[in-house]
């Protein structure tokens, strides 16, 4: 047993992780050597992968896209709702960013009761707050009611907190460990499916006509339709989703199984993360990344329609352009990660190619042909999303062996910080002075986190430990 900080024992020394999972995987169903050996992991002796790891992930995604279609459901039509409710587009730019704001006061209770209550508890939360929020909604049906609308999208948004900080342990807790980044990449999949939807949906759904009572009408097909699928997700929840499967799905989850709890400190995992300068780095150049892209994603409407007039749809599908590519980054990059665990070089890479899409995507908005903006855009989104798989999988490695719930959630927290102070200066840059400068902005920030990625010292602490494991 090494020490770990400020005196708690760790279990660096046996290639474990609190809530991690990522030493090498038991062939299924045999006993752990280190049981055999008469060590800790006497209460989980056996190995083995759940048939169920599957649904659960499948799950979780799709309650996790019915949020995220419910963040961007306004901004993708920013200019329809703002006329519908009779506000500026400031206001319908809050709805986004209320998302954001919600998230950074209660990750830390919300982290904390995923330590300690679980998996399943913090599922069920979720889930229901994402359906009620959708019921909500369905009572802003009229342009007075702009506060009932502003309501349901705080639920939602508190729904958000019991979702982002999720996809990394549910990773670790079900999935064996030559799957569990192509995991973590397919549980970030239905967030972005979700907001690839939100593009997508309301613009085929919600014409921009003039008729207030006709508006209302198809903004009610689309809150029922959420609604009712946010509901069905949730009884979905309730009986599929377990705490955990029948046996640990590698060594390090059956060591943490047995782990006695009082061994674990939130406060002090907290204490010793932000000791970590490498995770502070990542911390903040993460959120610079992901901070631009929730900018993107929540002007993009109001930019494309300056330039091209009456395209709301085209709008939508261009945010859909955005999304699809970043999918198929963002599970390349997992898959990459399991085959060659080059965190910090593939970081740096999709960072690099990030800055470069935007400077691209930047200088092609405004040349009136929409063909090259969905290639463009295309472009950016590949690399822009596809980081945010890595961003967690890096810090699991940079912060082992501390949960990966409170490393990921201080990401979020980054993220969500740097996406408000970005979606409100570029907004206002663009209604000041044009869509080319408020991009030069999110330029500007993602040189800034190149550079801030490159000082990043690949502190890979897992891997370490699985190589003491092996010769253990």
């Amino acid at each position: 047993w090494a020490g770990g900080a400020g005196g708690e024992p760790s279990l660096a020394g046996l290639g474990t992780a609190q809530g991690a999972g990522m030493v090498l995987q038991e062939p299924v169903g045999a006993p752990s050597p280190l049981t055999a050996a008469g060590g800790v992991g006497d209460a989980a002796a056996e190995v083995q992968l759940s048939r169920l790891r599957w649904a659960v992930l499948l799950l979780f995604s799709s309650y996790s896209l019915c949020n995220a279609f419910q963040w961007i459901q306004y901004g993708s039509i920013s200019n329809v709702f703002g006329r519908f409710y009779g506000v500026s587009a400031f206001a319908i730019d809050w709805l986004s960013m209320s998302y954001m704001l919600i998230y950074i006061p209660l990750l830390f209770p919300v982290a904390w009761l995923l330590d300690k209550r679980g998996l399943r508890l913090i599922a069920l939360a979720g889930s229901a707050l994402n359906a009620m929020g959708a019921w909500v909604k369905l009572g802003s049906l009229k342009p007075r009611l702009f506060p009932v609308t502003v309501l349901g999208q705080v639920i939602c948004g508190l729904a958000q907190v019991f979702i982002l900080g999720m996809p990394s342990r549910i990773a670790s807790v079900w999935f064996g460990s030559q799957e569990v980044s192509t995991a973590c990449s397919i549980a970030v999949f239905g967030n972005q499916l979700g907001i690839a939807a939100g593009f997508l949906v309301p613009p085929v759904l919600i014409p921009n006509v003039e008729d207030v009572e006709k508006l209302a009408y198809h903004i009610s097909i689309m809150f029922f339709m959420t609604a009712g699928v946010a509901s069905a997700l949730f009884i979905l929840v309730i009986i599929v989703f377990k705490e955990k499967p029948p046996n640990p799905p590698s060594r390090a989850q059956a060591l943490i199984q047995s782990r006695p709890a009082a061994e674990y400190s939130y406060v002090q995992s907290i204490l010793c993360l932000l000791r970590n300068a490498n995770f502070l780095l990542l911390m903040v150049t993460y959120g610079l990344n992901v901070g631009c892209f929730y900018a993107l994603s929540t002007l993009l409407n109001r930019m494309v329609i300056l330039h091209y007039p009456g395209q709301e749809v085209n709008a939508g599908r261009i945010g859909l352009t955005i999304i699809l590519s970043g999918m198929t980054g963002a599970l390349i990059s997992g898959i990459w990660l399991d085959k060659t665990k080059t965190y910090k070089q593939t970081t740096l890479v999709v960072y690099i190619m990030s800055l470069v899409g935007m400077i691209v995507y930047t200088f092609t908005l405004d040349l009136g042909h929409l063909w090259v903006v969905f290639v463009t855009a295309g472009l950016l989104g590949f690399f822009m999303t596809g980081y945010l798989p890595l961003g967690f999988e890096f810090a699991a490695e940079l912060t082992y062996p501390e949960s990966e719930g409170t490393s990921s959630g201080l990401l979020n927290v980054s993220a969500q910080i740097f996406g408000i102070a970005l979606t409100i200066s570029q907004g206002q840059i663009i209604e000041r002075f044009g869509t080319k400068e408020g991009n030069l902005l999110l330029c500007s920030v993602l040189f800034l986190g190149t550079i801030m990625t490159a000082f990043i010292k690949a502190d890979l602490r897992r891997q370490r430990a699985n190589l003491e494991n092996e010769q253990t």
